[in-house]
């Protein structure tokens, strides 16, 4: 629970998100969506033009690649299927539920996925399933994936601290990290912290009260 108003469901596209906007005598507007949410900050963006509100995009800092990091940045899902190869490998995918189905074109693999919840529609026929929310100790990880025999593991550069231990856990056990790079978004004001957003949305008159954002 969240000591602010809460709405639940989509808004009917930008326009639609834009009628809400004015509706509300919303002032401003903070694009905190995952970093591979691909169409809502277009749609945050298109709303803002026409209803002439402020936006700013909350985006945490990617991933690094550091020293002992073996990864192959791919562009999309698809890709990270191919990069997996033709010959079976056990494979860790750290990816979420939604996007599982893209791994049933390569049933040779054994998928070991944790999600928080159950996935939905195809999924590959060797898969485990661990359900789980992080944080997620780096030590912890390293041991799933001895313990999996993991060779290889599939991840989205989310960035942040909660997941980040799968990373590092990669490096330290010299495993192969194919890494999906996040998708497009809109160029619109940027900060990588909530602090950094509270001092825009006190430049823009919304604070101390945050009514109308």
């Amino acid at each position: 629970p969240l000591p602010l108003p809460v709405r639940i469901g989509g808004f009917g596209g930008a326009e639609g998100l834009a009628r809400f906007l004015a509706a509300s005598a919303t002032r401003a507007v903070v694009d905190a969506t995952h970093p591979f949410a691909a169409v809502m900050p277009f749609n945050a963006a298109a709303a803002c033009r026409l209803a002439a509100i402020p936006l700013l995009a909350l985006k945490r800092p990617e991933w690094k690649q550091l020293e002992g990091d073996r990864w192959t940045r791919v562009g999309s899902m698809a890709e990270a299927v191919t990069a997996l190869g033709a010959s079976p490998r056990r494979v860790f995918l750290t990816i979420g539920r939604q996007e599982l189905a893209a791994f049933a074109a390569a049933p040779q693999h054994a998928y070991l996925a944790r999600v928080i919840d159950p996935p939905e529609g195809p999924v590959p026929p060797d898969l485990t399933l661990i359900r789980d929310r992080g944080p997620f100790d780096a030590d912890a990880e390293a041991a799933l994936m001895r313990r999996e025999r993991i060779e290889v593991v599939v991840a989205k550069n989310a960035g942040g601290d909660a997941t980040a231990g799968k990373i590092a856990a990669a490096r330290h056990l010299g495993l192969p990290v194919i890494m999906v790079t996040r998708p497009a978004k809109p160029n619109v004001p940027t900060v990588a912290t909530v602090d950094e957003a509270m001092v825009w949305l006190a430049s823009h008159g919304c604070l101390p009260t945050l009514r109308g954002v």
